[in-house]
């Protein structure tokens, strides 16, 4: 039976640990979208990057919360 992680429960709740889950999620998701049009890997850091400068913004403005 795995332990529970001291604290998990609480950081779970956590409204930023959300934001941070659901921010992830979409830079993996944009990654995912901007290899396949490269047709390779572009890697977790190049896709981080290009998501903040051309898709952050928005996401943010339209997050539902």
């Amino acid at each position: 039976m795995a332990q529970a992680r001291p604290g998990a429960s609480l950081l779970e709740k956590s409204s930023l640990y959300k934001e941070f889950i659901a921010q992830r999620e979409e830079i993996l998701r944009h990654k995912w979208l901007k290899s396949e049009e490269a047709q390779r890997d572009i890697g977790f850091d190049t896709a981080l990057v290009d998501w903040i400068v051309n898709h952050q913004a928005e996401w943010k403005k339209n997050r539902v919360k």
